[in-house]
């Protein structure tokens, strides 16, 4: 199953094109594209029983409702408050941030620098937890003055809470692969309940990879905007220069093809992430062909969360349960 799909048989016959023109050697095309086949076939990862992805991915047997860092338009992100807001107000899941402090100790925070969403300055890695756990992560929210009091919560009391109200938890791991997994695994083994009501998500392929590896039972998914190496989420560019930002978009049609073509396979996920504006009726059928279930985000009008229940019966996440919001980037 891992090494026959319609799209990467595609994709193997685009590639010994690629290379067959620029080579004009047929011999080195073949060997080329066999190398890759096989290397997939060797590394390839499959994904979590069905069972248990059906069971995280759709809770409740229908199209589940995320609240993006916690539901970040009710509740200051990725806190404690979040989480009980999200489940008053409805939500079936959560999505929350894995970062690390200085020190070591894994934290909800979506930004590698705390100046956004709190009272305080500098990044991540140059701040302790103790120091870190002074801070006011309610500081910058719109209702601040409705949840004071509030610390920047650890993973694990993150967890414990989501569990506390029975919620799916997508777990998106921003960086620091060997240390994310190492600190998962651990959750994994103190919270076995885990196994059946979260999935691991991230943008880097890598994490969710050594992921795979290191619990072949962990529910798993691919987070994915296009373009998101050569422009930020609100689509201006990330860099001045002409030469790095073609450089990056260029990067950025290579990722997207390869996570659509045999990363997802390598990786051996059970759901896709997509920025909202590339999902489509097709592309949920598409990918519900292989098995694959597509949660959008951010879903942040009552319009589109009615379509997304009613038409595409597709999860989505989103930053309020209650009433129509624009993006939190």
């Amino acid at each position: 199953m891992l090494c026959h799909g319609e799209g990467l048989l595609s994709s193997l016959t685009a590639l010994l094109g690629v290379v067959l023109a620029l080579s004009r050697s047929p011999a080195l095309a073949c060997l080329l594209t066999a190398g890759l086949y096989l290397a997939l076939h060797l590394f390839s990862l499959e994904p979590a029983a069905p069972q248990s992805a059906q069971r995280v991915l759709r809770p409740r047997g229908a199209a589940a409702r995320i609240a993006h860092r916690g539901g970040a338009h009710d509740a200051p992100e990725n806190t404690l408050a979040a989480i009980r807001q999200a489940a008053e107000n409805g939500a079936t899941g959560v999505e929350l941030d894995l970062e690390f402090t200085a020190d070591g100790v894994p934290i909800l925070m979506h930004d590698e620098a705390v100046e956004r969403t709190t009272d305080g300055s500098g990044r991540l890695c140059d701040l302790t937890f103790d120091e870190i756990r002074r801070l006011n992560p309610s500081a910058k929210h719109r209702l601040w003055s409705k949840f004071q009091g509030e610390k920047v919560p650890t993973l694990r009391e993150a967890v414990v809470e989501s569990m506390h109200h029975n919620l799916t938890i997508y777990l998106d791991v921003k960086g620091h692969a060997n240390q994310a997994v190492d600190a998962l695994k651990q959750l994994y083994l103190e919270f076995p309940r885990l196994y059946n009501s979260s999935v691991v998500c991230s943008f880097m392929p890598d994490v969710v990879y050594k992921m795979r590896q290191a619990d072949r039972n962990v529910v798993t998914a691919l987070t994915h905007r296009p373009w998101h190496l050569s422009h930020f989420g609100d689509g201006t560019p990330r860099f001045n220069s002409f030469w790095k930002h073609n450089l990056y978009m260029m990067m950025d049609v290579i990722l997207d093809w390869s996570l659509h073509s045999f990363l997802w396979r390598l990786c051996g996920v059970s759901a896709f992430l997509i920025q909202k504006n590339f999902v489509s009726q097709e592309y949920v059928r598409h990918w519900s062909s292989k098995g694959i279930q597509v949660v959008a985000w951010t879903v942040n009008t009552f319009a589109e969360k009615s379509y997304y229940e009613s038409v595409l019966e597709s999860s989505y996440i989103t930053d309020s349960l209650v009433e129509d919001c624009d993006p939190h980037y």
